[in-house]
């Protein structure tokens, strides 16, 4: 299994702290079945990891897992916070895409999305590059307007979604949220956004176990497949999205 979202590497955002962090975190991911993870560290205002350190970073951690004798396999990558000038500085061999392949992380701010972003994610696309809209489930407004997310993916966006989203961590409500965007062909990915062995953990298994009794093993296989198929700079696959219905309630007299 391959999970494309991990804040693994060691002191460089709000992920694992150190190297112990790290391996541990990798032990876990191991024993769920995970051989291959992409790290992510946050790339934002409060974060400021550029490609080159990504690929440092990502490095020293391989030779530590091998010396360690954890069969993960560490690829670089990248979360960066939705800016106006990303496209710039991915000219500028600032960003790191994933796997250096054409698949690029946008994070939007928790609670709503910029005005500007149906241009950004056009022009991201211009520049043949794939966006992928990490944890929209969690996004207040694309709660709220589903319609927006769809429009995104509709015009060439794809999406992740977290599998402690999924599995009820952060809530019911995000939980319903994410089982409407699988249903309804939304979202692409499922990945853990580990930031440690604790309270933010891998849980990959948990969620497959739940879209298998939801939805089947094909759809389980889809999502393992796209992970694989990004990591290869492959296209991934794309079910024909659809609207997510609003559900309404009917007084009863």
């Amino acid at each position: 299994m391959v999970d494309i979202h991990c804040h693994i590497l060691p002191g460089i955002d709000d992920g694992a702290k150190n190297v112990d962090d790290s391996i541990n975190m990798a032990k876990q991911a191991e024993k769920e079945g995970i051989h291959t993870i992409i790290a992510t560290p946050h790339f934002n205002s409060q974060y400021d990891n550029r490609r080159l350190l990504i690929l440092d970073k990502v490095e020293e951690l391989n030779r530590v897992l091998q010396k360690e004798k954890i069969n993960v396999k560490i690829l670089a990558g990248q979360e960066p916070r939705i800016y106006g000038e990303i496209i710039e500085d991915f000219e500028a061999n600032q960003i790191q895409t994933l796997n250096d392949s054409q698949y690029l992380f946008i994070e939007f701010p928790s609670s709503n999305v910029p005005r500007y972003t149906d241009k950004l994610l056009y022009d991201i696309q211009v520049k043949g590059l794939t966006p992928i809209i990490v944890h929209p489930e969690r996004n207040a407004e694309l709660m709220e307007r589903p319609e927006t997310l769809y429009r995104f993916v509709e015009k060439g966006a794809l999406t992740q979604v977290t599998a402690s989203s999924l599995c009820g961590y952060f809530g019911k409500k995000i939980k319903n949220f994410s089982i409407q965007l699988v249903e309804a062909n939304l979202t692409h990915f499922i990945a853990s956004d580990a930031h440690n062995v604790s309270s933010r953990s891998f849980k990959m298994e948990e969620a497959f176990d739940l879209i298998d009794t939801k939805f089947g093993n094909d759809q389980v296989y889809l999502f393992k497949e796209n992970a694989e198929l990004l990591i290869e700079g492959q296209n991934v696959i794309r079910e024909i999205p659809e609207q997510i219905k609003k559900k309404r309630f009917f007084k009863i007299f």
